[in-house]
């Protein structure tokens, strides 16, 4: 298991506690990182023990049944509940994962629950993605090809071509793999991070692009894409089972061939 550090906030104190219900016997412990923008400076760790008898399994429906029957103030995002919206992504037993695919029994003793490391946090598990978002929209994410599409029907392309998407086009921009890596961390101002980067390579790499180069020309910067030192924190914590070091690879791969 890869263990990323907390949130920035240097300082966790020791919050509230909330006993499980009268009768329960089969409580898990979940300790989870509150912080409020209206309350105190520093941030705590609430103590939820939850009867997993009435719960579902997975730690999503923990933090559902706290909010439901417990407290009401917590926050946290949520949608799907199928692991494909991305939105309850947050760092659970030291791992960046989705709420809503990891099991409960997959976590021995107490569950500890915090926001996606270093991202400036909104309320309790809410990380401001504002930048991350804006590097995503910063790679023009969309098909760009001056070619006049076909009348009446798509743009085609072979299977062999469709088939260099896959690993790709599967992400779900959750934000674990960026949040994850230290070089994103110390420099998500200029460094696009793993997250951006997949992206990026996903329409470098669609034969109905017609921009790459200037798709290329965007990365050419010694942070952009440069400051990706293949730690590979990426690739361990993706919920989807993406690899975003090799897309990166391969990206500093055509910035090499371009040169010769």
């Amino acid at each position: 298991m890869v263990e990323f550090s907390l949130p920035k906030n240097s300082k966790i104190g020791k919050g509230n506690k909330f006993p499980a219900p009268d009768g329960a016997t089969n409580v898990r412990t979940f300790k989870v990182y509150r912080w409020s923008p209206d309350g105190d400076a520093n941030p705590t760790l609430d103590t939820f023990d939850v009867d997993i008898d009435t719960c579902g399994p997975m730690v999503l429906d923990a933090l559902n049944q706290i909010k439901d029957e417990t407290d009401s103030t917590l926050t946290f995002r949520k949608s799907c509940r199928e692991g494909v919206c991305g939105s309850c992504a947050m760092n659970i037993d030291g791992t960046n994962t989705l709420a809503c695919t990891k099991p409960t029994s997959d976590v021995k003793g107490d569950v500890h629950i915090y926001p996606l490391p270093h991202l400036p946090v909104v309320k309790d598990l809410v990380g401001d993605l504002t930048n991350f978002y804006a590097q995503y929209a910063s790679i023009g994410p969309w098909l760009r090809a001056e070619t006049a599409a076909p009348p009446r029907r798509e743009r085609l392309q072979s299977p062999e071509d469709r088939a260099k998407l896959d690993g790709m086009w599967e992400c779900i921009l959750c934000a674990c793999c960026s949040t994850s890596c230290p070089s994103y961390w110390w420099n998500s101002d200029r460094f696009l991070g793993p997250a951006t980067l997949l992206q990026s390579y996903r329409w470098i790499v669609d034969s109905r692009d017609e921009h790459t180069g200037e798709r290329l020309d965007h990365l050419e910067d010694p942070y952009r894409l440069y400051r990706c030192h293949t730690i590979l924190n990426c690739s361990a914590t993706c919920p989807k089972g993406l690899n975003p070091a090799k897309s990166i690879a391969e990206i500093k791969k055509l910035m090499v061939e371009r040169r010769s």
